[in-house]
């Protein structure tokens, strides 16, 4: 697929793969193109940055509008932006839909965001429309975008309860990781963090994609399976964990 990545600001990672590190959290957002259908995973931390996102798409893919979006996990700077993706179907781990519907867990998602730094009239607009998945990921599901199939796999919890990962198979494996890995600083465990689990979720990543994927963190530079294992030890030892 020929498809000039570099011109709107994207990093190219194997053959109609692709990823884009937003301003200001650096969290990253990755775009898997097929013949019939276009996949977006995670949507930025407001409906401006989502909107920012949606015509970059249109201008990489030729028109094209987003058909799929994946929700690595449901934190403020990965699902804010979804609402602007009118009829997109929208995936995420088991768990995301009840808490991203629930009244109390949308006031805390807008709380952070604006405890973050997002406009407070930013983050009430969003909330406002904040769009849950409609499908729900137990353990694997296989989407078929058009000449290329792509895995969303739950492999947390993890960085939170509800860690969705894509592996886009290929000869140049790509796994999209979430915050489940970070390059640009420490893994973050905020309060819905489950620690304990976290080194087992590094370790189904790994079997995922194999010793030879690229693996892309929610933030910072895309990683090699040895990074990926290191954190995993880290994390390991962080929380005390065998």
């Amino acid at each position: 697929m020929d498809v000039e990545w570099e011109a709107y600001g994207w990093e190219r990672l194997a053959d109609g793969v692709g990823r884009r590190r937003l301003p200001r959290w650096d969290a990253t957002v990755g775009l898997v193109l097929g013949e019939r259908a276009v996949l977006l995973y995670d949507t930025g931390s407001s409906l401006a940055e989502g909107a920012g996102l949606r015509a970059q798409v249109a201008g990489l893919t030729g028109g094209r509008g987003v058909t799929h979006i994946a929700l690595g996990h449901p934190h403020f700077d990965h699902v804010l932006g979804t609402a602007v993706f009118a009829g997109a179907e929208v995936f995420g781990a088991v768990g995301t839909d009840e808490l991203l519907r629930h009244p109390r867990e949308r006031e805390a998602l807008l709380a952070d965001a604006v405890r973050h730094g997002l406009d407070p009239a930013e983050a009430a607009e969003a909330a406002d429309v904040l769009v849950a998945p409609r499908h729900v990921v137990c353990g694997e599901w296989t989407l078929d975008l058009g000449g290329r199939q792509v895995l969303l796999a739950n492999v947390g919890p993890g960085h939170t309860g509800h860690d969705l990962a894509l592996l886009v198979p290929g000869e140049r494996e790509v796994v999209f990781c979430g915050d489940l890995v970070e390059e640009s600083g420490e893994p973050q465990a905020g309060p819905d963090a489950v620690p304990a689990r976290w080194p087992d979720a590094l370790d189904r990543l790994l079997a995922l994609g194999g010793e030879d994927a690229v693996y892309v963190p929610g933030h910072g530079a895309v990683v090699d399976a040895p990074f990926v294992r290191r954190q995993r030890e880290e994390l390991a030892r962080r929380f005390s964990v065998a």
